[in-house]
């Protein structure tokens, strides 16, 4: 688990402990609270801008109830939580097309269930999320599954292929090589995600508020342009 991960996980952690059964409840009833989606390119810094989003969020917030918490491959332990399922599932949770053969082969066989089930599962657990309110869903449709939500900012980070496999190769500690193959393969697995579940093309500039370049904007003006527009515009 990398550093800031683990600064993630810790994050999650103190969202939980702060939000009780009856907090929930309260926000669930009350006016839906500001939450932020982030789609990205592979090696856009998303990860990364969303834990900077959060510690920016903590520090600006002025809100008693607010806060913060980033849910990003951590989506996957909270899915198997919400629903009960067996932690063997929690590999076939990943942003990536499963091929129709494969799926029902390995549904029969009792492998797993469904992948459009564990989808659907993934997505009611999204949408809790944003309910809730003060989260950061990173990836997995999340400005699509929010759509009919108010509050919500939805952004898309991009990048060109160079620097995204650059920064890729330094965060796997990989070869030029290893890391292109890489970003690539998860640049298409994102878009065959997105296409085949939500019958939508995650290059549609019109699904997002902001579409932000990673290359020409320094981390820190994209973390208060998003954070700021959740303060002051949209997501107040």
């Amino acid at each position: 688990m990398t550093r800031i991960h683990k600064i993630i996980e810790s994050n999650i952690n103190s969202w939980f402990k702060q939000l009780d059964e009856s907090l929930i409840q309260q926000r669930m009833h009350r006016e839906n609270k500001p939450y932020v989606t982030i789609s990205r390119d592979s090696g856009a810094y998303g990860i990364t801008v969303a834990q900077m989003l959060s510690e920016y969020m903590a520090k600006k917030e002025r809100r008693k109830d607010a806060v913060w918490a980033v849910f990003d491959k951590e989506l996957l332990s909270k899915v198997r939580d919400e629903h009960k399922l067996p932690e063997k599932y929690e590999k076939y949770l990943g942003e990536s097309a499963m091929p129709a053969i494969q799926d029902i082969m390995e549904d029969q066989l009792g492998v797993h269930p469904p992948h459009e089930t564990l989808v659907r599962q993934m997505n009611e657990t999204i949408y809790y999320l944003a309910r809730i309110g003060y989260t950061i869903i990173v990836g997995r449709g999340g400005n699509i599954i929010t759509r009919t939500l108010p509050k919500g900012v939805h952004v898309r980070l991009i990048g060109s292929l160079e620097n995204r496999v650059a920064h890729m190769k330094d965060i796997l500690n990989v070869t030029e090589k290893a890391a292109r193959e890489y970003v690539i393969k998860e640049d298409h697995d994102r878009t065959e995600y997105i296409k085949k579940y939500f019958h939508r093309n995650i290059d549609d500039n019109s699904l997002y508020d902001l579409v932000i370049n990673s290359d020409t904007m320094s981390l820190e003006d994209i973390v208060m342009i998003i954070g700021d527009l959740v303060l002051k515009g949209k997501g107040k």
